[in-house]
């Protein structure tokens, strides 16, 4: 555990810009940073507990397929790549 001391130290460098929490960058406090790299973390697992599992497969199907121009929606519907949303569990469906 980190003293009242150090954890203001590490604020105060925060503070001027510095990245003190890997993956928190862009945060402008201690705290934020811890946020910010909290939710790095985590981020692709809740989507996957948000959409279960094949909806999770189903939108990184979609995803690899975008373009600089167009959506994966667009490009796939282009081309007659079938995309099942239905497979996106969601909490009105779980």
């Amino acid at each position: 555990m980190s003293s009242e001391q150090e954890i203001s130290e590490l604020d105060a460098r925060a503070r001027q810009g510095e990245t003190i929490v890997p993956g928190g960058n862009r945060g402008k406090s201690l705290e934020a940073q811890e946020r910010l790299a909290e939710g790095r973390s985590r981020g692709g697992q809740t989507r996957k507990e948000q959409i279960g599992h094949e909806g999770y497969q189903e939108m990184g199907r979609k995803g690899g397929l975008n373009t600089t121009d167009k959506s994966g929606g667009e490009r796939a519907a282009e081309e007659g790549i079938p995309i099942d949303e239905s497979k996106y569990k969601t909490g009105s469906n779980n």
